[in-house]
């Protein structure tokens, strides 16, 4: 276990597991925000690491994003140097080479909500609450918040979310496609590891370019994404995985990744 002021980080099996760590409501800093991305740079690199999961320590808060008082003062010099930091940390985040996980354990508001937006997949505990009342306070949500919502859910919720402040609960948001599962209190991080744990039973290079293929499709033309898909699957017999993956299938064998 490393501990650090706003995030711990320990591993289970081929997952990282990222606790934020910032009481009393896990608010980001300019410091902990240049932190996550170096956490995922450096698990970038590490090629036994397949997933990582993202939660907030304690039974209240998974993150109540930016600390308001960053802003109180109206400097915009200050407001453009945490938009980047939050911009950075939430796109590495993003292009993460395996699968993140949210496993959301309370309320999840603003930039909160925005990193949970910017993983793979979210699982929500059945009290959480979730927002982007960024409009409520003259701000808006610019860590990826407007883009990410809207390809999750549509155009007409990210509009009542965040041009009408709507908060959602749990149950609200597996039915809109906020979340993928809703599990009982205390549930989420088991819930999410559990899921992480299918990772490593993928090719890691196969799922690297899966999800590079189904995130291109929100901006991405289907003229272009499919001969991309194709030529992509072409490239994944440059890999030791394929021949592995392959090989282990016809042997009846559990396959053992390399990662390249």
């Amino acid at each position: 276990m490393t501990a650090h002021t706003a995030i711990l980080e320990h591993i289970i099996g081929h997952t990282a597991v990222l606790t934020l760590n910032n009481p009393p409501a896990n608010t980001w800093t300019a410091d902990s925000l240049q932190l996550l991305k170096q956490i995922i740079i450096k698990l970038n690199q590490n090629n036994d690491i397949y997933a990582l999961v993202i939660t907030g320590q304690g039974e209240k808060f998974f993150s109540a994003g930016a600390d308001l008082n960053l802003f109180a003062d109206g400097d915009k010099g200050n407001a453009a140097s945490m938009a980047k930091h939050f911009g950075e940390a939430f796109e590495t985040l993003s292009a993460f080479r395996g699968v993140s996980i949210a496993a959301i354990n309370g309320y999840t508001m603003g930039g909160g909500l925005e990193v949970a937006l910017a993983c793979d997949l979210r699982i929500a505990e059945e009290q959480a609450q979730m927002a982007l009342p960024e409009a409520t306070v003259g701000l808006l949500p610019c860590a990826g918040g407007t883009q990410n919502l809207t390809a999750l859910v549509g155009e007409g919720w990210a509009k009542r979310m965040i041009l009408c402040g709507e908060r959602i609960g749990a149950a609200k948001a597996e039915k809109i496609g906020l979340v993928e599962e809703v599990v009982e209190k205390g549930q989420a991080l088991d819930a999410a590891v559990a899921l992480a744990a299918k990772v490593s039973k993928q090719s890691p290079s196969s799922v690297s370019v899966c999800k590079t293929l189904i995130q291109a499709g929100r901006t991405m033309p289907r003229t272009q994404a499919l001969p991309l898909e194709r030529e992509l699957f072409v490239g994944l017999f440059d890999t030791e995985d394929q021949a592995e993956g392959v090989n282990a299938f016809l042997q009846k064998r559990p396959a053992n990744w390399r990662n390249r």
